[in-house]
């Protein structure tokens, strides 16, 4: 959270909702929708321009916490989020504090970028419940909504449930670094030339 929004003056929710089935979630939507009051979607990670939590008129905050499962099918490599395997992986993004959920809809990249390319890359299937309050899955939903949640932020399409993704083998130890350098070292070691790293 950002502490800018952590104060007396920051509008609070009308109703924080809590739901822990699909049907909840769409039951939520409908309502919210005949009522004419905005709903901001929280699912856990950061967010520092506070859009799931803070408005300038009346809303409802979703939190999605109870939505934290996983399925994992060893056979087809594949997960509905995110599964634990010693030899399995996927290519989430650099930053602790995003949440898978943010890495897919916001296209994340990380350190196995190079081989595996973008979370997105390996988003195979998702679960969104839509302003109708249907619930739909990769084919439900097309091509073009699917594409657009995929790197487009998911919440401004619907209120996304889950996500089934394409599992990457991994070596069961990986060594990640970083080396970074200033712009007086690269410039004093090479003289007038540059070294990018």
């Amino acid at each position: 959270m950002n502490n800018r929004f952590n104060v007396s003056t920051t509008p609070k929710p009308t109703i924080i909702v809590t739901p822990f089935e699909e049907s909840h979630v769409s039951a939520t939507v409908l309502c919210i929708k005949k009522l004419g009051i905005q709903l901001k979607i929280h699912s856990g990670g950061h967010d520092y321009e506070g859009i799931s939590y803070v408005s300038s008129v009346e809303f409802i905050i979703l939190d999605m916490f109870n939505f934290w499962s996983i399925d994992v099918d060893m056979k087809n490599e594949t997960s509905w989020n995110l599964g634990k395997s010693k030899v399995h992986g996927f290519p989430g993004g650099v930053y602790p504090t995003v949440g898978v959920g943010g890495h897919l809809s916001g296209a994340g990249y990380g350190n196995m970028l190079r081989k595996h390319g973008l979370t997105v890359d390996h988003l195979i299937d998702a679960k969104l419940v839509d302003a109708k309050g249907r619930v739909l899955d990769m084919k439900a939903m097309g091509d073009d909504l699917f594409w657009a949640i995929r790197g487009g932020d998911g919440a401004s399409f619907g209120v996304i449930l889950a996500y089934k993704i394409k599992l990457v083998l991994v070596p069961s130890v990986v060594t990640v670094f970083r080396n970074e350098k200033t712009m007086e070292w690269q410039c004093g070691k090479y003289g007038k030339f540059w070294m990018w790293l």
